[in-house]
């Protein structure tokens, strides 16, 4: 997969899983070409295609922010994405020898634990 796709789907993970969240201001170009050791063109091509998905904002001498919120992420792209981290879980899983029944009831605790803790956020 070409690298300028890679960063994209980076940047789009980060802001499905809320590391990035709207009006987030992203590396300017050259910082973030400078840590990943790319060349800038690269990371202008990824924001310029990151702001064309309405992903990405660009305030003309301020810098570049996160538009979106996690509801503009296509259905897919956030199933990809948790898919992703329950590969890891379920890697963990076998290597434990943990059954998968097991592991489905710890995945459902910790979903019902953290949608409780939301909605209790939500009450205050």
């Amino acid at each position: 997969m070409p690298i300028y796709r890679q960063i994209i789907d980076q940047i789009r993970y980060q802001v499905v899983t809320g590391r990035l969240k709207e009006g987030d201001k992203v590396p300017s170009v050259r910082e973030l070409a400078s840590r990943l050791a790319v060349n800038q063109n690269t990371i202008l091509k990824v924001y310029n295609e990151l702001c064309r998905q309405n992903v990405l904002k660009v305030e003309r001498g301020d810098g570049t922010y996160v538009s979106s919120s996690k509801q503009s992420i296509s259905v897919a792209e956030r199933k990809k994405a948790v898919a992703s981290v329950l590969r890891e879980a379920a890697t963990l899983a076998v290597q434990l020898e943990l059954p998968v029944e097991q592991a489905g009831e710890l995945l459902r605790k910790e979903y019902q634990n953290i949608v409780s803790q939301k909605a209790g956020r939500g009450k205050k």
